[in-house]
């Protein structure tokens, strides 16, 4: 008897899921264990395993299409069974991709039809918007609505000669638009910055130049980013605290460490195991807020977040407080290349409990970050730069870095917020302090 398979939830934030591409085809035997299709979620490209035996009756959605979480993807049986029954029985919940480049390009060159002489381009499109007429040329058509001759008193062309304003630009009020005196008194020249831009535009060449853009489908992990992340800002109610730490020993003690561990440990590195540490003796910071109760993590699992081409997406080191820097480091490189490889499995990049995000390897000095759910706190990490400190009532220069830690006002209070501050501070300012 025929089988429906349907789109499998294949992380715990996936709605729908792209079909990159069908690895079998309408006809082809399969059996348990097959890979069907490499489906694109929210957080990265995955292998669709198949666990039915028979043969490929039917492909509900091509390569490129997007379905909802359980709507049907394909259907397999025995070789000439009638699926009929199956297919109009089945949710129609399919939702093809957005049309790509070469498809729209048609419809757009309707609404806004491309000068002859330019190149067609896909998904671009361009404006040549008429040129509108300027009020010194409004003005100057109304002073000639009955013909080439200005009509104004001999008094008033009087005193424009004398005080050198063209007649073309002053407004009448006297009967049809006639010019008097008064008009003349009370005229007011166009700035000189208009009339020298005019002169400026009159005597440079024209610029051949078009308005363009180009516009892209808005991938699965992009859609899961904005969709997440306007909800962490607009229901979480955010707080933010920055401290300054002297990373000076750490600096140091890191240069040292890497004489003798086998890999090499970076600050980062030295980051996550000291907000580790600080989250143990802090655990009221390493919370949830889940609507009607607040979950205390006895686990330590620190999300690190990593640019990938498609936009952000946040490996997890699991009890990352209990193990060494070098296992730390280790990890993150695994994962960091998995993760720009679209390698990432569910089990690695689920189950944070807290997240660091630092952006310091660009040069950034300091920036707030938004809670990523289901989080009580973020840190966001900017670089260490060479600063004047005063220490025992001297100046020296010292490597400052600057931390600002967002906070979930539903679950951590400031004074939480602020101790774990103080420890993370104590712990890298102090780097021999996480070896007791």
């Amino acid at each position: 008897m025929a089988e429906v398979i349907n789109m499998p939830k294949m992380s715990d934030t996936m709605t729908e899921g792209v079909i990159v591409s069908w690895l079998k085809k309408v006809g082809d035997d399969i059996k348990p264990g097959d890979i069907l299709a490499e489906v694109e979620t929210d957080k990265a490209t995955m292998e669709l395993e198949n666990y039915v035996k028979g043969t490929l009756l039917h492909i509900g959605i091509p390569a490129g299409g997007s379905v909802p979480v359980d709507a049907l993807i394909a259907i397999v049986g025995q070789k000439g069974e009638d699926i009929s029954t199956l297919l109009n029985s089945a949710s129609s919940k399919a939702v093809l991709a957005e049309p790509n480049a070469a498809e729209s390009a048609p419809a757009a060159s309707k609404e806004s039809p491309a000068p002859e002489n330019a190149a067609p381009e896909n998904n671009v499109h361009e404006n040549n918007a008429p040129e509108k007429e300027t009020p010194e040329q409004e003005t100057l058509a109304a002073n000639n609505s009955h013909g080439n001759r200005i009509k104004a008193s001999p008094l008033a062309k009087s005193v424009a000669k004398e005080k050198g304003i063209d007649l073309s630009q002053v407004a009448g009020s006297g009967d049809n638009g006639r010019i008097v005196k008064k008009d003349v008194e009370s005229f007011v020249p166009a700035s000189k910055s208009v009339q020298t831009e005019k002169t400026a535009a009159i005597a440079l060449p024209p610029i051949v130049a078009q308005e363009s853009y180009t516009e892209v489908p808005v991938s699965q992990m992009r859609k899961a980013i904005a969709r997440r992340l306007s909800e962490s800002k607009h229901t979480a109610p955010h707080f933010y605290l920055t401290m300054s730490i002297n990373m000076d020993k750490a600096i140091a003690a890191r240069k040292q460490m890497n004489e003798y561990s086998e890999v090499k440990i970076s600050v980062n590195d030295i980051i996550i195991k000291a907000v580790a540490l600080s989250l143990r003796r802090n655990p009221a910071a390493n919370s949830s807020w889940l609507g009607d109760k607040i979950r205390y993590n006895q686990h330590i699992n620190i999300g690190v977040a990593v640019a990938i081409e498609d936009g952000l997406i946040v490996p997890v080191v699991k009890f990352a407080d209990n193990k060494s820097l070098a296992h730390i480091s280790t990890e993150v490189k695994q994962l960091a290349e998995k993760a720009k490889s679209k390698k990432l499995q569910p089990n690695e990049f689920e189950g944070n409990t807290f997240t660091i995000s630092n952006l310091g390897m660009f040069g950034i000095d300091e920036f707030t970050a938004i809670i990523n759910p289901p989080d009580a706190c973020i840190l966001a990490v900017g670089a260490a730069k060479e600063t004047v400190v005063a220490e025992n009532g001297a100046m020296k220069i010292a490597q400052v870095m600057k931390v600002t830690l967002s906070c979930d006002h539903r679950v951590v209070d400031g004074a939480v917020g602020s101790a774990l501050l103080v420890t993370l501070k104590d712990l890298l300012e102090n780097p021999v302090k996480m070896l007791v």
